[in-house]
């Protein structure tokens, strides 16, 4: 299964929006540089007072779905 690293950075607030149903999406970069686009429902997996900050590990499905995420650093 394919995976991707990417740096996400969102303060409660923002997390706030996408748990909320408002943002439905969440936009990251990857390390080596792309744009990676997943459900903000991911995020409810990894969300702690500050927000979500840090380094993700992204699994995705052979047809490009979206699994689950892991919190690398």
């Amino acid at each position: 299964m394919p995976t991707i690293d990417v740096v996400i950075k969102l303060s409660a607030e923002a997390c706030l929006a996408h748990y909320e149903g408002r943002v439905g999406q969440v936009h990251a970069h990857s390390l080596d540089g792309r744009r990676v686009i997943f459900p903000a429902e991911a995020l409810r997996r990894v969300v702690t007072r500050e927000g979500v900050h840090g380094v993700f590990r992204l699994r995705f499905s052979s047809d490009g779905r979206f699994e689950s995420i892991r919190r690398l650093r």
